[in-house]
């Protein structure tokens, strides 16, 4: 971090939103808000699928993984963020920087494979359903999640070691309401193209391929939904893809927007506005997607709390 003519950062300063003064209270009490509804909806399907023994399956496997990733993403930034809106002081240590660059990535990336998990399940279900027992056994599900966690924690901590070999001049004031990574790289004094070469590469892998396998598994899915002669058949096997089809269209959606579809003007206030939405709107949103559209949540909802209704009159 010290070189010739450059000196020793200690801290960043984030410029946050771009809000004027007099909406800085009224947008504060809508992010807490928005916060909170995070917090206890993703805790609620967490406490569920804990809970209630019918939801003990590969797939609400997959989505308590999903629910807490989406509790620790939005946890992130957004305490942070609030903590910024009402302080004069917007600061951030370098070390606490690094260590905020390090989670976004992690449960950005885990996201990513969670979804991919909760693909293949759905097509293992409607394309094999005869052998989906045999082939979504406990040690494979297990294994998916384990894998999903140990790539994520190595992506995540190669680009921060990558970020930590850097050097930053005088200049230490990021245009983002979080440490981004571009942010970050813009501010460097060195050489960044060993950064930018990798970020190019493992972005391919860890978002792009992804999202392909995806679009591959719904694609066989569709052909194989379409072979069903019945209706109903048609209806149950959409409905049992329709709440995680939503989920990736929000997350992939807003993260190809934001970084395959860039715009000249204006762009740092829409790249920030962007990153609201898949750092704060979309983990809001998925419980309410698996809730409000899943038999199964709202079944295991109502045995839930008449078990406590039970017990409590007892």
């Amino acid at each position: 971090m010290t070189g010739r003519n450059q000196t020793i950062i200690s801290e960043f300063i984030l410029l946050g939103l771009p809000i004027e003064p007099g909406q800085q209270n009224l947008f504060y009490a809508l992010f807490l808000l928005m916060y909170l509804t995070t917090v206890l909806g993703n805790l609620l399907i967490i406490f569920l699928i804990r809970l209630d023994s019918d939801l003990h399956t590969p797939m609400y496997l997959f989505l308590s993984n999903l629910s807490f990733s989406d509790l620790c993403f939005s946890s992130v930034t957004m305490p942070k963020l609030l903590q910024d809106m009402q302080s004069q002081d917007p600061s951030i240590p370098y070390a606490g920087c690094l260590a905020q660059m390090y989670f976004f990535l992690f449960f950005a990336d885990l996201e990513s494979f969670l979804l991919v998990a909760m693909a293949y399940d759905r097509y293992v279900a409607i394309c094999f359903p005869l052998h989906y027992t045999a082939i979504m056994n406990p040690k494979l599900c297990l294994s998916l999640v384990a894998l999903s966690w140990v790539l994520t924690m190595f992506h995540a901590l190669l680009h921060t070691l990558l970020m930590a070999r850097l050097w930053f001049c005088a200049d230490n004031v990021i245009p983002h309401f979080f440490c981004d990574m571009s942010a970050l790289l813009k501010l460097a004094c060195s050489d960044t193209r060993v950064n930018e070469l990798v970020i190019f590469v493992m972005g391919g892998l860890i978002l792009v391929i992804p999202f392909l396998l995806i679009i591959m598994s719904y694609a066989q899915i569709v052909s194989t939904i379409l072979k069903v002669p019945s209706a109903r058949g048609i209806r149950k096997a959409f409905s049992t893809c329709g709440s995680h089809l939503s989920v990736v269209s929000l997350f992939y959606g807003t993260v190809i927007g934001l970084y395959l579809c860039p715009s000249e003007n204006n762009s740092t206030i829409r790249e920030t506005v962007m990153a609201l939405m898949y750092m704060v709107v979309t983990p809001m949103l998925n419980p309410f997607i698996y809730s409000l559209r899943n038999r199964d949540m709202k079944g295991a909802l109502g045995r839930v709390f008449h078990k406590r209704n039970i017990l409590f009159s007892l």
